[in-house]
């Protein structure tokens, strides 16, 4: 495997184009990655842990506000994936940049897809967030980074930080290995 740390190169670990309904997969799937010729892409859990796991790089979220499609910044100073046996529990912490702190609130939770479910919700209309949302995610009750939410459903492709006066709706989302 390339030491991308070593020379510095942004690794890109996901990226949504529209919010379409791309990222509704299987657990399998987020294990391994996928992507499709627009550009939505996912890295894959195994290979976000074994880059993650020793510490050594920061994570970036660009997310492009729907509204007036200028690209706002997340940075966190720790991003951490686990293994498989603990669900790709999230570590995420030490945010800074002008798109509000929205990871933080995933923090410590496990991976959920509609076919494995770990996220925390407790809701009355819909038995669980990926399921009603449309994809895969860190899932607490249910988001405030929705990078991988299909459009139109719940709060829908969305990123509850960015500045009121443009909305949370996001017309893209990335999330990149930085060092």
């Amino acid at each position: 495997m390339v030491d991308f740390a070593a020379n510095c190169i942004p690794l890109l670990i996901h990226h949504s184009v529209d919010g379409s309904n791309f990222f509704n997969r299987s657990w399998a799937e987020f294990k391994v990655g996928f992507n499709d010729s627009r550009g939505n892409y996912w890295l894959g859990n195994d290979l976000l842990h074994e880059l993650t796991r020793e510490g050594r790089y920061k994570l970036r979220c660009l997310v492009q506000a729907r509204s007036n499609s200028i690209v706002y910044v997340a940075i966190y100073d720790t991003f951490l994936v686990g293994d498989e046996s603990s669900h790709y529990t999230l570590t995420v912490s030490g945010y800074s940049g002008n798109a509000g702190d929205s990871m933080s609130y995933h923090n410590g939770m496990k991976f959920s897809t509609y076919d494995r479910e770990n996220d925390l919700v407790q809701n009355v209309y819909w038995e669980h967030c990926a399921q009603f949302l449309g994809g895969g995610f860190w899932y607490n009750a249910c988001f405030r980074a929705g990078m991988t939410v299909t459009t139109g459903r719940g709060a829908g492709f969305s990123w509850y930080g960015l500045p009121a006066s443009v909305g949370k709706q996001m017309k893209s989302a990335s999330m990149w290995l930085i060092c």
